[in-house]
């Protein structure tokens, strides 16, 4: 097996409709900028509530990519 470093950093994604696509969105932003994501682990995840009511969620999460 070759020797591999990673570097992880934590992002943030928020969607109206559910944690799964909050995490999608936070996830294929940094695809945009970050090539060779290995695993995203779930930190935390809230909702933002407005008037006593759910108006979104939003996930936080550690993402690890490989340093070439």
């Amino acid at each position: 097996m070759d020797n591999s470093v990673y570097k992880f950093i934590e992002v943030a994604g928020f969607s109206e409709k559910s944690w799964e696509e909050a995490a999608k969105v936070a996830v294929t932003t940094v695809d945009k900028s970050i090539r060779d994501m290995r695993v995203a682990e779930v930190l935390t995840m809230d909702m933002r509530l407005e008037d006593n009511r759910i108006i979104g969620y939003r996930v936080k999460l550690k993402v690890s990519f490989k340093i070439e």
